[in-house]
């Protein structure tokens, strides 16, 4: 009974005595007060879920607080609403974040990345991926050119732990602005560095192909022949890595495969020419031979 809300503790003891005397006036409007209080509790609970994260971005602009900011806010950014908004709209918040991404810059050649300066700047990467999924920020963030700062990471090459994560987690960032920029997964992806990066591993390629594979899902709810020709480039690309070309044959959605998707290609003749690419490319690999690539300078790309 003791761990009861009040409000239900005196409930539960008017069960077990007499009912007490009619409240007077007085005490009628102290309880009324109080049933106010206790249906207000809710409101009051988020204010001050949403004081404490308040408080925390305000802490990230104070460097003495920042470490600690970064890690309580990466930790709990799923359970603040609005956080995104919050971030990107106080002031020397994203500056900050970034300033997190560029002290680490000497230290990424020659690699000399610790584990705790690892921690840190990924978790401040942790709150620019929570910026880029939100609908609200995900545009300004992509126009003010944020994923850039995380190019550097990306052509990082070190095998210790510090660095995968830190190569792992800017790829979370730039996943969660695939649905509304998917040319910059085809940029990184058309470059020769990028394309050896991203085949490197098989977690890598297969985090990038479960991406492609969940958006072309996507498709079939919310058609986008734009979004499905950067997707069919993207693939195409990969295709033209030997390694990766032989796993698309595992992992290459069916929807690209048996014509499901045709529909949105009638007209664009150049997708379809890619996509044709694709496939061929994918059965040469699946007989032994090597992917040919070279369609860029029929497409004029």
């Amino acid at each position: 009974m003791a761990n009861l809300p009040p409000s239900l503790s005196i409930g539960a003891a008017s069960f077990a005595a007499p009912s007490p005397p009619p409240p007077s006036p007085g005490a009628s409007s102290s309880s009324s007060l109080a049933a106010a209080a206790a249906a207000a509790a809710p409101g009051a609970a988020k204010d001050r879920k949403m004081a404490s994260a308040e408080q925390l971005v305000l802490d990230l602009c104070d460097p003495e607080l920042r470490e600690n900011a970064l890690l309580d806010l990466s930790k709990k950014r799923e359970i603040f609403q609005d956080l995104a908004p919050l971030l990107w709209h106080s002031y020397g918040t994203i500056a900050a974040l970034l300033q997190e991404i560029v002290s680490i810059y000497p230290s990424l050649s020659p690699p000399t990345l610790s584990p705790g300066a690892s921690n840190r700047v990924c978790n401040a990467l942790a709150l620019l991926q929570c910026v880029a999924s939100h609908s609200d920020t995900r545009i300004p963030f992509l126009n003010a050119h944020i994923p850039l700062y995380l190019y550097p990471f990306l052509n990082t090459t070190s095998k210790t732990r510090p660095f995968e994560y830190l190569r792992l987690t800017s790829l979370g960032v730039i996943g969660a602005l695939v649905k509304v920029a998917t040319f910059i997964v085809q940029k990184i992806l058309l470059d020769d560095v990028g394309l050896r990066y991203i085949c490197a591993t098989a977690e890598r390629f297969f985090a990038v192909a479960s991406v492609l594979s969940q958006m072309v899902q996507a498709l079939a709810d919310q058609p986008s022949p734009r979004l499905l020709k950067h997707i069919i480039r993207c693939y195409l690309r990969l295709s033209e890595n030997s390694r990766a070309c032989t796993a698309l044959n595992s992992c290459l959605p069916n929807a690209l495969k048996d014509g499901t998707l045709n529909n949105f290609l009638q007209d664009d003749h150049v997708t379809r020419r890619w996509l044709q690419q694709l496939l061929h490319n994918m059965t040469m690999a699946g007989m032994g031979g090597a992917p040919h690539g070279g369609l860029d300078h029929i497409m004029g790309m």
